[in-house]
C-alpha cells in the first residue's frame, strides 16, 4: 500500500514536471510536482468517466495523467495563479 502511493506521487511528480515544460511555466518545480499529482486525479477521473478510456498501460497513464497537469496549468493561468 505504501509503495503504490509512493510510486503514484512520483508519477504525479514526473507528469507535473513534463506538463510545465509542455506549458511553459514558470512557476517553480514544486508547484508543477503539486499540479501533476493533482492534475494525475483530475486527468485519470476525465479519461474514465468522461472519455470511456481506461490508463491501464503505463504510457496511455501518464499521457493522462500529463493531461490533467496541463489542464491544471491552463486554468491557472487563466486565474492568474500560474505563471
Amino acid at each position: 500500500m505504501v509503495v503504490s502511493i509512493l510510486l503514484f506521487l512520483l508519477f504525479g511528480a514526473v507528469a507535473g514536471w513534463l506538463a510545465g515544460l509542455i506549458m511553459k511555466t514558470k512557476s517553480g518545480l514544486l508547484w508543477n510536482i503539486i499540479l501533476g499529482i493533482v492534475g494525475s486525479f483530475v486527468g485519470g477521473f476525465i479519461a474514465s468517466r468522461i472519455l470511456g478510456v481506461d490508463g491501464g498501460n503505463l504510457i496511455i497513464s501518464l499521457l493522462i495523467a500529463v493531461a490533467g497537469a496541463c489542464l491544471l496549468i491552463f486554468i491557472g493561468k487563466l486565474l492568474k495563479i500560474v505563471k
